[in-house]
């Protein structure tokens, strides 16, 4: 079976700092992949409420993520201080791509854990339906 390979983006977007709760921590005594999807989804909400933003509220419409892939790298561990760049990809009419790098600190270096995409699409709850991205948010994603 071939694994999944994510590319990441050069630009970065938004850098941010998450520790590694005991919750976090599954039967084999590491981050489980579960507590990944969570830690990116705090990544995400840390990018987004640095404008003002939560997802259920960007200039008047909400947000969907319609896919996730993660490529898990190397372990983690409880203690650890996850640091999640985030970047953003393909943008077009009602969705964008964001891509995340998980690292952790040991010693000196900083170690790769996953890398990780979503896809983000725009949505108007009160209508139940697709919505065109907002200009600001074109913006902040364009860099």
């Amino acid at each position: 079976m071939a694994r999944i390979k994510i590319d990441i983006p050069e630009t970065a977007i938004g850098t941010f700092t998450i520790p590694v709760r005991i919750t976090d921590i599954n039967y084999g005594n590491h981050v489980g992949n579960d507590a990944f999807v969570s830690l990116i989804h705090e990544a995400r909400m840390q990018w987004l409420k640095q404008y003002g933003y939560t997802e259920l509220q960007v200039e008047g419409i909400g947000l969907i993520m319609s896919d996730l892939a993660i490529e898990f790298k190397n372990e983690s561990f409880y203690g650890d201080i996850a640091t999640v760049k985030l970047s953003a990809g393909e943008i077009s009419r009602v969705s964008f791509e964001l891509y995340y790098q998980v690292f952790a600190k040991r010693d000196t270096a900083y170690i790769l854990l996953a890398n990780a995409k979503t896809g983000m699409v725009c949505f108007d709850y009160d209508a139940k339906k697709v919505a065109v991205i907002p200009e600001k948010l074109k913006a902040i994603l364009a860099g």
